[in-house]
């Protein structure tokens, strides 16, 4: 039988975490579980729910676009927050499971925006009160809404790293000349993070001692030439975030993305990591690209799911393992992965 969860907040630099709760009747075959995904319309129906509270999750994680709003109204942007609030199903996963994660562009108010989002800092409190952060929260007070999270059981320990991708990200250069949307900056112009965020994370990696490490991004962060929003955009920052990952000695790194409304395995070795460098990205909870023909990721392992899905991890740490697997409706498992970390 499981041990109950013991979580505690962590706070390093200008972070903190949001209020933890425990999910009882885990799921016996996993010592955690991981639930997450992105792209969530409150305007469309979402038959996931209940599958994702069929997995009985520790934690669950908002990869972005949480709503879609695309808007500089706060009044506007609280109404949506609170009609996905008011979803029945998703409100016994608020009741149950701790809830957390980060933005993208959509319910940040501006599609494909980043650092010139004048209405930045009001988007961020109504996410927040959406994330049911309290008020005295140091989340308030720093500018962007990466965070960090630590989980504890007796076996093992997780940290879920949480990365703000929108409210520091310089501009994107757009593709004029193909049939893409945006193509790479050229090779050290422009940031994703921003030094504060680079700076934060790097000690949250290096001090890390737990068993694994979840880092959250919105984007993509291997797949690379789709053309569309990616770490790839600013191929410098990829590689600052690879030699990152390696020098710091973490445990069991493992990105999650979402953004794309289809969901993939991506999968690289870096120098010096005696693992592979997961990206699992989830998406979409209530609308996927139903018309999706095929694009190159170089990074792939196994199909392109497009269809809506969300994602878990479930983690056994006296093997070092961690199970992959991209969830349907009705429970169905449409794609997994298993990975080992010792």
């Amino acid at each position: 039988m499981k041990i109950s969860l013991i979580s505690i907040i962590t706070i390093l630099l200008l972070s903190c975490s949001i209020n933890k709760k425990v999910s009882i009747n885990k799921v016996e075959s996993a010592d955690f579980v991981l639930a997450f995904g992105s792209c969530n319309r409150t305007d469309l129906p979402n038959l996931l729910w209940d599958d994702i509270l069929n997995t009985q999750p520790d934690v669950w994680v908002w990869g972005g676009d949480n709503i879609y709003a695309d808007t500089d109204d706060m009044e506007a942007l609280r109404v949506m927050y609170n009609e996905q609030k008011k979803n029945k199903e998703y409100k016994k996963l608020v009741e149950n499971t701790e809830i957390i994660g980060t933005w993208d562009d959509h319910d940040y108010g501006l599609n494909d925006g980043g650092v010139e989002f004048e209405a930045k800092s009001e988007s961020q409190q109504e996410f927040l009160n959406f994330m049911n952060v309290p008020l005295d929260s140091p989340l308030r007070k720093q500018e962007g809404v990466y965070s960090s999270n630590k989980y504890y059981i007796e076996k093992g320990s997780i940290t879920i790293i949480v990365l703000d991708t929108r409210y520091f990200r310089t501009a994107i250069t757009l593709d004029t000349e193909t049939d893409k949307r945006v193509k790479p900056n050229n090779y050290g112009e422009g940031t994703i993070l921003g030094e504060i965020q680079w700076n934060w994370l790097e000690n949250q990696l290096n001090q890390s001692n737990t068993d694994f490490n979840i880092i959250v991004s919105s984007i993509q962060v291997l797949s690379n030439e789709h053309g569309f929003e990616a770490w790839g955009n600013f191929p410098h920052e990829v590689g600052r975030l690879e030699k990152l990952i390696s020098s710091s000695r973490a445990k069991g790194v493992v990105i999650l993305s979402g953004d794309r409304h289809i969901s993939e395995f991506s999968k690289t070795q870096i120098d010096d990591l005696n693992y592979p460098l997961i990206d699992f990205t989830s998406s979409g909870l209530t609308h996927a690209y139903k018309g999706f023909t095929g694009e190159p990721n170089p990074f792939r392992v196994g199909e392109v799911v497009f269809t809506e899905s969300f994602g878990t991890l479930e983690f056994d740490f006296i093997s070092k393992k961690v199970g992959f697997k991209i969830i349907g409706d009705n429970g169905i498992v449409l794609q997994k992965l298993e990975q080992s970390y010792d």
